[in-house]
């Protein structure tokens, strides 16, 4: 199974592909690190960036995107923008579910698999959708 580990920061999606097949997990390389949308106000732009995203899914033939979940109020509440570009991509035909950052935590602390995040090649940017998408898989075991 093929995986996207989604986080919506600012303007941006930043993405990681993971998958595990055979109890083995595998970091898949993608053309793009990040999405970005310039104008969130801007209708075509949103379109834009869901069929942007869409297509990468396709290309790349993911099975699951997760998001990683964001507060709607309070301290650490995410932005207006970043919950329209979570709608965008839970509106697209893919499979989305959202992981709320204490269940990522609890999976990976139950997790038998002990990575060390600077082994895996990423860009440090990338580590919490890599997390989320981590965290997802161990779920399913």
């Amino acid at each position: 199974m093929k995986v996207c580990g989604v986080e919506l920061k600012g303007n941006d999606a930043v993405i990681c592909l993971i998958s595990l097949a055979d109890g083995l997990y595998n970091l898949h390389e993608c053309r793009v690190k990040k999405l970005e949308i310039r104008d969130a106000m801007d209708r075509e732009q949103l379109k834009k960036f869901q069929f942007d995203f869409s297509k990468l899914m396709a290309d790349y033939q993911v099975d699951q995107v997760v998001i990683r979940e964001r507060m709607t109020k309070g301290k650490f509440a995410g932005g207006a923008v970043g919950f329209k570009l979570e709608a965008a991509i839970q509106l697209s035909d893919l499979d989305v579910t959202l992981l709320s950052p204490t269940t990522i935590k609890e999976s990976l602390k139950d997790s038998k698999v002990k990575m060390n995040f600077k082994d895996t090649g990423l860009k440090q940017f990338q580590e919490a959708a890599f997390l989320t998408a981590f965290a997802y898989l161990e779920g399913l075991q």
